[in-house]
């Protein structure tokens, strides 16, 4: 094409222009017959996830939105105008349809901007604008950090009714083509549907667009930053139980646990929004603060017996048949020289044996042990009234002495096997939350 038939194209492009809006007014409805409505084409593009704000329950994206309609004031014969079929002109030189973003939550309320339509010899227009839009989104964290969401754009005319303009959707579902994966949110689907909803205010139908988000979460962030060092720092509480009790650190680690556990809690609150529906991991936080607590409290009640002085009653028979001798195997809890496979000696047997003779007398002090020896009755000095008096009160204190000790063993040993029953059924409890929080997240 030579220069000069380029220069004509201007002139003619221009002089169409010239035409088409010298009786043109943009303010009104576009259509021949005002009884009729106006079908206005929507089509939506999503390019990008900005941001989910759970809190507020605000959801902020990058669409592209495209409007089509036929305007019937704006036609003209191309052959007219040296084959001109199509010019692209300011959108606010046309009449646009009032379609608004019904759930806005954008506190400006800004709208499309202002780019060029596509007008057709024929009359049909095409409008192509990017928004940023921030739309209200009903948040659902109950199975935080495993949940999807269902996020809802819907479209309409803000003053047009449906016998004025007859909205509809182009496709049967979101332009995902252009989609900038988001690092949080995995995209699972866009469906667009066609709503005609009459309102209280007004008796006329209102046709709406409504696109769905279908949104799962990324959870791998939340796995690795919130929920693997709780289940982590979880397993420590049973651990109490194993201290020593004379280490004197047993409630010491059940409270620092405790307050780590509160943190992370506090760090979940902070980022979800303040609703009736706690969220699984906030479930899993409350239920293992709720078991370190209940075995903090155990602990003490434990160290209480572990700590029983010489004056403390003896152990009851049924708490010894019941937790010295079948709970003590079946924690595997013995005594220095026995294991779990020893035979156990029989309940009281020790007892009868250390109260048959006080300490002191070795088998051969007995009345037959002297005969043995050669020392006759009759002429033994232990027969003096005031000697056997002062030993018999000795062997009595020893005999009592070792009674003491015999009982702060048995309440020591009482404690240690509680604590390992403990141990092992709060490691149960612990690992079967952790099991039941990845079965409801599954």
């Amino acid at each position: 094409v030579s220069p000069g038939c380029r220069g004509a194209q201007g002139r003619l492009a221009y002089k169409l222009l010239h035409d088409l809006f010298a009786n043109y007014s943009s303010a009104l409805r576009p259509v021949e017959d005002t009884d009729r409505a106006l079908n206005v084409t929507l089509q939506v593009t999503l390019s990008q996830i900005i941001d989910m704000d759970e809190r507020n329950q605000v959801l902020t994206t990058y669409l592209w939105v495209r409007q089509t309609w036929l305007d019937a004031h704006l036609t003209w014969d191309k052959d007219e105008y040296g084959g001109i079929d199509s010019i692209r002109i300011p959108s606010s030189y046309v009449w646009r349809p009032d379609i608004i973003l019904y759930n806005n939550a954008d506190e400006h309320f800004g709208g499309s901007m202002e780019t060029n339509v596509v007008l057709r010899s024929d009359g049909h227009i095409m409008w192509d604008s990017p928004a940023i839009t921030k739309s209200s989104c009903k948040v659902d964290v109950s199975y935080f950090p495993f949940d999807g969401q269902r996020c809802r754009l819907t479209f309409g005319s803000w003053t047009h009714s449906g016998n004025q303009i007859d909205l509809r959707n182009q496709l049967d579902t979101g332009d995902l083509t252009d989609f900038v994966e988001n690092v949080e949110w995995e995209m699972l689907g866009m469906p667009a549907t066609r709503n005609v909803i009459t309102y209280g205010c007004c008796s006329e139908p209102y046709p709406d667009v409504t696109y769905t988000l279908l949104l799962r979460r990324r959870a791998s962030f939340y796995v690795f930053n919130l929920l693997l060092p709780c289940i982590m720092v979880s397993f420590l509480a049973p651990l109490g139980f194993y201290l020593p009790a004379d280490s004197g650190e047993k409630v010491s680690l059940g409270v620092t646990v405790l307050l780590a556990l509160t943190v992370f809690q506090l760090l979940v609150a902070e980022s979800m929004p303040p609703s009736e529906s706690v969220p699984l991991i906030g479930k899993y936080y409350i239920a293992t603060m709720t078991m370190i607590t209940a075995s903090t409290a155990l602990t003490i009640f434990i160290m209480n017996v572990h700590h029983c002085g010489p004056g403390a009653r003896p152990v009851p028979p049924w708490a010894r048949r019941l937790i010295l001798h079948h709970m003590a195997r079946l924690c595997c809890v013995y005594e220095v020289g026995e294991s779990c496979k020893s035979p156990q000696r029989a309940l009281g047997g020790r007892a009868g044996v250390e109260d048959a003779g006080g300490p002191g007398e070795s088998p051969g002090e007995g009345p037959v042990g002297t005969e043995a020896r050669g020392c006759p009755w009759d002429h033994c000095l232990c027969h003096h009234d005031a000697l056997l008096s002062n030993v018999g009160y000795i062997a009595g204190c020893f005999r009592r002495h070792r009674a003491n000790q015999r009982r702060t063993g048995e309440w020591k040993k009482v404690a240690k096997v509680m604590d390992r029953f403990f141990m092992w059924v709060f490691f149960l409890m612990v690992f079967l939350m952790s099991v039941l929080v990845l079965g409801n997240a599954a």
